[in-house]
């Protein structure tokens, strides 16, 4: 059986508000982790339709993160690596899709669902008994849960951050009982390896993972929403296709400089080699 975690993770804001600021927090999230070459590129993002869902935002990205790997995943890789995700976004349920054409049998499912609750709703995302059964559920607190130290930043901290838009934090042991208002982000995470040998440890490795993923970008949602509270759906697409700009701009450049150099030279009038030219 496939590998279910549920994820819990509460936020001090309303659903509708939530709508803006994780599109702000993923599109800054995205250009602040980039690093020498790896980070998040967008190769798609576009309007799409379901017959159930309605409409919504289909988005294709890149994930370039191999040296960000465990080494026994990293002896197996090839040095330019990504993970694609595939996005379906009919908010408040979004659908998202991890593969990798390097280890085909690699396959992460999320489904997603908001409500305006603390987390008590028991199966959101209507999983079928067998699912329920073989289900875990984590409650992610996004201000007391053990956070890791080279991501954490005192002003990003919900412990010590106060809102001076949403007059909101900061929060205290117990929020999720008494804070209003409330919202829950439930995930439901399938995780698949099937490799023997290595099933279980990456199956694990990959929950580990999201679950910092999750704590981190929720954390800063919330810390950054004096910046993005206010904001029209069309503020924060404008702003999102700006940092996914800058974002792929930055992972080319490092994937092949030389070439990102040439076009700056050919872009700015000049016609000096760069290589050295014939001597």
């Amino acid at each position: 059986m496939v590998l279910i975690k549920e994820y819990r993770v509460c936020m001090p804001l309303t659903v509708e508000e939530y709508k803006i600021g994780q599109l702000y927090m993923i599109a800054r999230h995205s250009l602040e982790q980039f690093d020498e070459g790896e980070g998040v590129e967008v190769m798609d993002n576009k309007p799409c339709e379901d017959p159930v869902h309605g409409k919504g935002q289909y988005t294709e990205k890149r994930i370039h993160l191999s040296s960000r790997l465990p080494y026994w995943i990293q002896a197996i890789c090839p040095r330019v690596f990504y993970v694609t995700e595939k996005s379906w976004n009919y908010y408040p349920y979004t659908l998202t899709e991890y593969t990798c054409s390097f280890i085909p049998k690699l396959n992460v499912l999320i489904k997603t669902k908001y409500e305006n609750n603390n987390g008590s709703t028991e199966n959101c995302l209507d999983l079928s008994e067998e699912e329920l059964k073989a289900r875990s559920v984590d409650h992610v607190d996004i201000a007391f849960d053990e956070f890791s130290g080279k991501h954490y930043k005192r002003e990003e901290d919900p412990k010590f951050f106060k809102s001076e838009k949403t007059n909101r934090g900061p929060l205290i042991e117990g929020w999720r009982e008494t804070d209003t208002p409330i919202m829950c982000s439930y995930k439901v995470v399938l995780a698949s390896f099937e490799v023997w040998g290595l099933q279980t440890k990456v199956e694990d490795f990959i929950q580990r993972g999201i679950r910092d993923i999750l704590l981190l970008g929720h954390r800063q949602a919330f810390a950054w929403v004096d910046e993005w509270h206010g904001m029209t759906l069309e503020d924060v697409r404008a702003y999102e296709r700006q940092k996914q700009a800058e974002t792929n701009e930055k992972v080319q450049y490092n994937a092949n400089p030389q070439v990102a150099k040439d076009n700056d030279a050919a872009a700015n009038g000049s016609t000096t080699p760069t290589d050295g030219g014939d001597s």
